[in-house]
């Protein structure tokens, strides 16, 4: 994997399926959308626990990696483009205002009542 880009998402994407693919979870219920939701939850949680209970950085990018992994996964496993989506997100969030809210920062599609 040396020559790989490390900086390209497609390289990214043909990691995880590699690994799907080494492991069949198409086959093996790895790739069901519930259960991929259930572990990305899981990992989310871990997350917030490296965050609140103070600790080290690389704790939490090994946590935030494992969220990624899962998420370019479930892509995968639901048939759709995550770096399109991404793009088109990004676009439309440049689009949003933004205001404080309790004191911190939102950008949101703010709907006045």
């Amino acid at each position: 994997m040396n020559d790989v880009n490390h900086d390209s998402f497609s390289a990214m994407r043909d990691a995880v399926q590699r690994f799907h693919d080494k492991h069949d979870l198409k086959s093996h219920g790895g790739e069901e959308l519930a259960y991929r939701v259930a572990l990305m939850a899981e990992e989310l949680g871990e997350i917030s626990a490296c965050v609140t209970k103070g600790k080290d950085r690389e704790a939490l990018a090994e946590e935030c990696a494992d969220l990624l992994i899962l998420l370019i996964g479930t892509a995968i496993s639901a048939d759709f483009p995550l770096d399109r989506a991404f793009w088109d997100k990004m676009d439309a969030l440049m689009k949003r205002s933004s205001r404080m809210v309790g004191g911190r920062i939102r950008v949101s599609e703010f709907r006045d009542s």
